[in-house]
């Protein structure tokens, strides 16, 4: 009887052996929108670089930047339907499933990504990352990418020469109150659109980070940009709940050190990342960077504000008041 028990045992464990080495390995398509030299292109190959080195054989994943696969406007409901299990659209993105994080686009909320740090990592910050939950959306970290920079045909030294203006906004009701707020009209366009937009004339203008404007060569098709830093630009790495309950213990434990290990390297050179972009685009002399007065500044600061009062309760006084004291 004990030796039968012990052939039985062998062979079983034979089996799970030879099951294993043939498993086929779980596939993660992660999808984004943007080019491999920003932040979250970079963000994107260190996870896949990592999960390969410490998980080969069991996990792989297959990467595609620059809307390969989906564009900024479908990419969360293709991971809902699982054709890609993670991706890292802006915060702006997800006002359909959450108010909450529509603190992120209030303009003047934070004055410098040390300013962010501090209100993510604080336990009202980290408590937003499970605020879809019921919608089938799992957060996994904040990826920063920079602050924005508006830029336009004219020169925008002050509020009142936005009034007109066409500006790109991704699809957010705060931004649109945001352009609204100084007389401007906002235009939801994709942002793979937004260079012929910008070259042929359908908008006038666009606000966003230094490594995005270099990296889609904005700066070819504008004349002026100024160095505002009005507004936030991240990202929350999310997959979905099914695809994460899915995993095996010991393999989402691994993902979630990984995560960890990528969250800390993209937040480290997100701001190099900016300057260095900032650089070249002064250095290519085929736009001017303006320079706006600490009066200026305080200028666009007070018209946009009221933006906060207008969302405030939707988003949640607490979290309004907890970000703002991380800019005092």
């Amino acid at each position: 009887m004990f030796k039968f028990l012990a052939r039985t045992l062998l062979l079983t464990a034979a089996l799970t052996m030879f099951t294993n080495a043939f498993a086929e390995p779980i596939v993660i398509k992660f999808s984004h929108v943007v080019t491999e030299n920003t932040p979250k292109g970079k963000g994107a190959n260190l996870f896949k670089q990592l999960v390969e080195e410490r998980l080969a054989g069991k996990v792989e994943v297959q990467v595609f930047p620059s809307s390969q696969l989906f564009g900024d406007s479908d990419e969360i409901i293709a991971l809902l339907k699982n054709d890609v299990q993670m991706i890292a659209p802006a915060l702006s993105k997800f006002s359909k499933f959450t108010k909450v994080l529509q603190i992120y686009d209030l303009p003047f909320l934070f004055n410098d990504l040390n300013a962010v740090a501090c209100f993510q990592d604080s336990p009202a910050g980290k408590e937003m990352l499970d605020s879809m939950s019921s919608k089938g959306v799992k957060g996994l970290a904040y990826w920063h990418n920079g602050m924005k920079q508006l830029s336009a045909s004219v020169p925008l030294r002050t509020p009142e020469a936005a009034a007109g203006l066409k500006f790109r906004i991704m699809s957010s009701d705060v931004l649109q109150a945001q352009f609204q707020a100084v007389d401007a009209n906002p235009q939801k366009l994709a942002f793979s659109e937004v260079y012929l937009a910008l070259q042929t004339g359908q908008i006038d203008g666009q606000e966003n980070t230094w490594s995005n404007i270099y990296s889609q060569k904005f700066f070819e098709v504008q004349p002026y940009f100024e160095e505002t830093n009005h507004g936030l630009l991240d990202y929350m790495l999310i997959t979905s709940e099914r695809f994460w309950k899915s995993l095996p213990d010991d393999i989402r434990t691994e993902l979630d050190k990984i995560i960890m290990e990528v969250t800390t390297a993209v937040n480290g050179f997100a701001s190099q990342e900016n300057e260095d972009a900032k650089k070249l685009i002064a250095d290519s002399g085929k736009t001017e960077i303006i320079q706006l007065t600490a009066e200026e500044k305080a200028q666009w600061r007070k018209t946009m504000k009221p933006v906060w009062d207008q969302f405030k309760d939707d988003i949640g006084a607490k979290y309004v008041d907890a970000a703002a004291a991380c800019s005092e």
